[in-house]
């Protein structure tokens, strides 16, 4: 089959650039030569967005393997890379980069030779293959020749879905009590006869079973704060209780985390709990945001030719993967994380329900619904799985239905106060409003698409009620006044258009005007304090706009609710679920609005001592993209409370740095929100089992310069090539970041050690993570989102280096609750919370090692208590730190290592 593949193979890296021919020949290739051969002749390439970045050229384009490898096998993952292939196909991994290049042709090989006959996704492919031919992928002509067409003609994908189907409401969980010797035997089950006793899990799995206790008043759930070190087992310790109480209950427990890779994990536990795939799937459910998941009308539209070019491919290719997911889920779920960004996301997000314009039972695809049938599922399972911020929301509006989660277990409850802040926060920004504007108008102008105002959405239902449609027709001619399209750019050259365009223009202008020189290039923000003139002037004509909107919209959702309750002979049953849905969707509009006018006549008032407001102007690289107002909490664990700890019965929160650090349980208690319950939190405390003393080490460099970018790249250079690679750099600044990895990339790259690197390499960071874990002796540079929530045990992550202490940001918003919460002592909290997560990454499990570096000479001593009792902490020069790493962690067959013992 090689031999028949008429086309080159094109592999670069940090190391330099191979071209592999059908005759066996491998060349290297200089850039400019690379670029031009990829001009004149398709390329069998993996990743070619990737590779583009290698050469220096984006806008690169040939015969992608990942996107053969996604038509072929839709809804299955590989490590986007030759090795990550190679393992997925079952073939022999290429040694050198030479081999990389001739094992692309094979690879394609294997992949086309799977087409020949059936496979398991077979059903489908011919009629993708025709659509694709005509819009003329690159691998369409080498499938054409390998796929025979079936002898019957193939399902439409739609017709070939599964249908949920209505049920009955489920009836409130029964008031039992879960046995704490109960609890230990469903976990001794859970781990299998003969697994090695672990006393703290059992402890741990005894303590969480109090949580499931029937409530003693309202207002007072039963929580507890639960702080379990690393390799405690603390996922199957609570796992034990809840799905012991939610099997005699007969009510569901929801398992709410903060990362998207603990809800995977989670998900793989579940074979433990239930090892028929088709009960796993009734009883254990993910739950996400309507965002993150496909939209069939929307798939509809871009394949009936709402989408173009690349855009168009990736469609079918979604469409491919429609047919065999689990759950429809596109961020996070069985989607390759690599695929939307092989199209530089052309696309990606419009087949997404981002805003909120479903229509409910008026779409053709209802019953087929990915969105709905998450949901439904969800009321009857017995877990379900959400991350932190989708609790909240379904908390707050599930008092309204009686539908809120009465047991909750919040896992990575150390993001809790984050997620918070996030969830009960207030914008108004231009964005924001735009959104608003396109929500209940539609599309305007020349605007093409699928997507419908609420106007075109509920025409048909208000026409039968007069009043109904009065409102609707007064939203629509209000949310004229609006940000439109091109706002931003009106606003720069000073001619806003609309009350609320120069609301926007007077916050433009006031922080400008207190901007200093170091904000160059960054994103602007002050405080909300003595405003000028033209900033409280544009106010009250804003707030007069938004709230003549307000009030249509308010009376439109009375009059939905009416109806509803009136049931006339037209609502049958679909009818009905649109007019709920958009009474929903018009709740959560009109409780934005009122936060925006709070918001805006605040100004020039009083400052409510407990919110946080300020003015923004949000740039990237000295780019403006959105201007506002913007307000949160001062303490957002108070809402937290009152919204969702309070209705709730029981709550158990649990982290292996629960208390951040070194920290009493006072800062836990205020982090979670428990200190605003009127009864005090129960306490859980194990320490890990590891041994951090002897297989860790943390040691402070004192003699690279702060500021000096070649020292810093240099130091990173000779740590990863000391250990070998499978190092984790931390960085608290992006550009930094990129001018390391600009410096070292292809020195590390020469000695055998790929680096990656978050806002570097287009590639998605779930899937830097899987490559990083997939090689021991790569390395990874990333921010914040590396330093928690990434799982690598054993070799491939052996060494954390962070280019200094991680300091928050000095916000508008931090410096208030700074302020409001001990000035330094509150810093050093964060700091050594944030280093308690960072270390966290290194000992995953029994007989992983490892050390931690902190390039920071000033470190001040009162942070050290971040890391483990009894882990040695030294204060070195660079150069014993990198012969520390060489003789504790290098590996013993790494080629430096082996001429080294020569």
């Amino acid at each position: 089959m090689s031999a028949s593949l008429p086309y080159p193979a094109l592999h670069a890296t940090h190391a330099g650039i191979w071209i592999a021919h059908g005759d066996g020949r491998v060349e290297a290739a200089g850039r400019g030569e690379a670029i031009a051969r990829a001009a004149e002749t398709p390329m069998i390439m993996l990743n070619s967005p990737l590779i583009g970045n290698r050469l220096g050229y984006p806008d690169l384009n040939g015969l992608d393997l990942l996107e053969l490898f996604a038509f072929v096998h839709p809804a299955r993952f590989t490590v986007p890379t030759p090795k990550g292939l190679a393992d997925a196909l079952a073939l022999a991994p290429p040694e050198t980069n030479e081999d990389a290049a001739v094992f692309l042709r094979k690879a394609a090989a294997a992949l086309l030779g799977t087409i020949e006959g059936d496979w398991p996704e077979r059903e489908g492919a011919w009629a993708a293959a025709q659509a694709l031919h005509r819009l003329r992928w690159p691998w369409a002509g080498a499938v054409a020749k390998q796929l025979q067409r079936p002898a019957r003609d193939e399902r439409w994908l739609f017709s070939r879905l599964a249908e949920w189907e209505e049920k009955a409401p489920r009836p409130q969980p029964r008031p039992i009590s879960i046995d704490k010797a109960a609890a230990v035997a469903r976990l001794e089950a859970l781990t299998g006869h003969g697994a090695e006793a672990r006393e703290g899990q059992r402890d741990y799995a005894a303590a969480a079973a109090s949580v499931f206790a029937p409530r003693r008043a309202e207002g007072q759930p039963h929580m507890l704060l639960a702080e379990a070190g690393t390799g405690i087992g603390k996922t199957l310790g609570y796992l034990a209780p809840a799905s012991l109480w939610a099997n005699e209950a007969d009510g569901p427990v929801w398992v709410s985390t903060f990362t998207k890779a603990l809800q995977r994990q989670l998900d793989r536990e579940g074979a433990r709990l239930f090892a028929d795939p088709a009960e796993r799937r009734r009883r254990i459910v993910i739950r996400k945001g309507r965002e993150n998941y496909l939209c069939l009308l929307n798939l509809e539209d871009a394949l009936q030719g709402g989408f173009a070019g690349r855009a168009a491919v990736l469609a079918q290719l979604v469409a491919r993967w429609a047919a065999y997911t689990k759950d429809g889920d596109m961020v996070g779920g069985d989607l390759p994380g690599w695929l939307t960004t092989l199209f530089r996301r052309a696309g990606a997000t419009a087949l997404t329900d981002r805003r909120g314009e479903c229509v409910y039972a008026g779409c053709p695809h209802y019953r087929r619904c990915f969105i709905e049938r998450a949901a439904r599922a969800s009321q009857d399972a017995d877990l379900v799985i959400a991350n932190h911020a989708l609790v909240m929301v379904n908390a707050a509006r599930g008092r309204e239905t009686g539908q809120a989660p009465t047991r909750i277990v919040f896992d990575e409850g150390h993001h809790l106060f984050d997620a918070a802040d996030s969830t009960f926060a207030a914008a108004l920004t231009g964005q924001e409003a735009i959104e608003m504007r396109r929500w209940i108008i539609g599309p305007e102008g020349k605007a093409r698409g699928r997507r419908r105002g609420l106007a075109a959405r509920l025409m048909d239902v208000a026409s039968y009620d007069e009043a109904g449609a009065a409102a609707l027709q007064a939203a629509v001619q209000h949310a004229a006044e609006l940000p439109g399209d091109s706002w931003l750019q009106r606003i720069a050259e000073g001619i806003p258009m609309g009350p609320v365009e120069k609301l926007l223009a007077a916050v433009r202008g006031t922080a400008y005007a207190r901007a200093t020189a170091q904000d160059a290039g960054y994103g602007l923000e002050t405080e909300l304090a003595e405003p000028d003139a033209a900033l409280v002037e544009a106010a009250a004509p804003a707030v007069e706009a938004l709230e003549r909107l307000l009030r249509p919209l308010v009376a439109l959702g009375k009059r939905l609710e009416a109806v509803v309750e009136e049931a006339p002979d037209w609502l049958d049953a679909q009818a009905r679920a649109r007019v709920e849905g958009a009474i929903g969707g018009l709740s959560w509009r009109t409780q934005t609005l009122s936060s925006w006018i709070s918001l805006a006549a605040r100004i020039g008032g009083p400052a409510d001592p407990d919110f946080v407001d300020w003015l923004a102007v949000d740039r990237v690289e000295g780019r403006e993209y959105d201007v506002g107002l913007h307000r949160h909490w001062l303490d957002p664990t108070r809402p937290l409370a009152e919204a969702v700890l309070k209705p709730a019965h029981g709550v158990l929160v649990t982290s292996a740095t629960l208390r951040g650090g070194g920290e009493d349980w006072s800062h836990a208690e205020a982090r979670t929100g428990a200190c605003h319950l009127g009864g005090s939190a129960a306490r859980f405390e194990a320490a890990s089992p590891f041994d951090y003393a002897g297989d860790s080490e943390v040691l402070i460099v004192t003699d690279v310069k702060k500021g000096d970018t070649a020292a810093l790249a240099g130091a990173y250079a000779r740590l990863i090539e000391a250990a070998g690679g499978g190092t984790l750099g931390l960085f608290t600044a992006i550009q930094r970041l990129r001018a390391v990895h600009a410096r070292i990339a292809d020195r590390l790259a020469r000695a055998g050690l790929p680096l990656y690197a978050q806002h570097v390499d287009p590639i998605d960071t779930g899937t830097l993570v899987d490559i990083f874990r997939d090689d021991p002796r790569a390395s990874l540079l990333g921010t914040d989102a590396l330093r928690d929530g990434v799982d690598v045990p054993g070799d491939s992550l052996r060494l954390v280096v962070m280019e200094g202490v991680p300091w928050p940001r000095p916000t508008v918003l931090h410096a208030a609750r700074r302020a409001a919460s001990g000035g330094t002592a509150y810093d050093d909290r964060v700091v050594r919370a944030r280093l308690a997560q960072a270390f966290g990454r290194l000992i995953r499990r029994q007989g992983d090692r490892g050390l931690f570096v902190l390039l920071s000479a000033a470190t001040p001593s009162r942070l050290l208590s971040a890391f483990p009792v009894g882990v040695r902490v030294s204060r070195v020069h660079l150069a014993d730190a990198i012969s520390r790493v060489e003789s504790r962690l290098m590996p013993a067959e790494s080629p430096a290592r082996r001429l080294e013992q020569a």
